[in-house]
This record gives C-alpha cells, structure tokens and sequence, in this order.
C-alpha cells in the first residue's frame, strides 16, 4: 500500500480508524540483543513507540508526543534475526490526546506465521509549533471491533485517570508511593 500524504481534516469532521493504521517492521540485529541473542527490552518499546507515533501523527495531522504507556509484558522472547513488526491505530480520541494500540508480532526462520510478542497502550498529545497541547479530530471507529477498542479505551482512561489523582492525593499528604 503507497503512503498516504498527511491531508488536513477540519476538527468538527471525525477520521476514520483506517487512517491511522501504520505498519513497521525490521529484522532484529546483533546491536539490538544480548550476548545470548535475545533483543533487549527496551528495542521492543521504542518500536512500539515509534510505530505509536507515526499513527498519532497520521491522525493529528501534525506532531505528537507520548505522554503515556500502560504496562507493556513481553510474552515471548524476541531473537537476533527475527522480523519485529509493530502495527498501530489510534484507538480514542479526546480533545488534545489520543489513545493508540499497538500490537509486536514476530516471524522466526523455520517457524510459520507471526508470534504475538505484545500489545501495548499509549497516549500521545498532538502538540503545535510551540510544544503547546492542540485540539485534534475526533476519531471515527470502522466498525464493531473499533467500537469496542475505543470504549476499552475509555477505560482503561478512566483508570490511568483514577490512578493519577490518587497518586497526587498521596503527594500532598507527603507520601510518596
């Protein structure tokens, strides 16, 4: 499929899920694992980042910064010469911030199909020139599967939400948790 061109969406009109769906993948090398040829945890995040990013960006049209990830648990080791391939769609949308899933898969020489790595949740905030929090489209969901990743991702906000002012409330009565 040819890159589709960023194209502006005026902020009342919603954009389809479709539109923020992004594809990466590259073959895991010697510099991206240990001395027992597994790839370090940290490579496998920053391409979930990565792919994260580009599917806020193709939504926002515009910039956008990660603000947040849920816990990411990696269910399968990752191998020096696997294929990581991470696929991203934006998920929720609120007025500046946007959810986006992602799912690691990996094929391995000698076994068939894609094993499933991880998913993993972020929040990115589409940001303007200067780094200021900017009103986004909302999203549109394609169909029932989309509509139930965004209403997961409700809640999974409402909890990120809840998480946050119980941790501020333990800061002001000076506990750290």
């Amino acid at each position: 499929m040819p890159f589709d061109p960023i194209v502006e969406q005026p902020l009342d009109q919603s954009i389809p899920t479709e539109r923020s769906r992004t594809t990466l993948a590259r073959v895991m090398g010697v510099v991206d694992a240990n001395n027992y040829g597994n790839v370090h945890g940290g490579v496998i995040m920053r391409a979930v980042d990565e792919a994260g990013g580009v599917a806020a960006i193709r939504h926002s049209q515009g910039p956008a910064v990660t603000a947040f990830m849920d816990e990411m648990a990696l269910l399968e080791p990752v191998k020096q010469g696997d294929l990581l391939t991470t696929r991203a769609q934006v998920n929720w949308t609120g007025r500046t911030s946007m959810e986006v899933g992602v799912r690691v898969t990996v094929q391995r020489l000698g076994i068939e199909g894609e094993i499933h790595v991880s998913t993993a949740y972020l929040v990115f905030v589409a940001i303007d020139a200067a780094g200021v929090p900017r009103p986004i489209p909302p999203v549109e969901p394609d169909c029932d599967e989309e509509r139930l990743r965004f209403h997961a991702a409700e809640i999974r906000r409402a909890s990120r939400l809840e998480r946050r002012r119980a941790i501020k409330e333990l800061r002001e009565r000076g506990l750290e948790p």
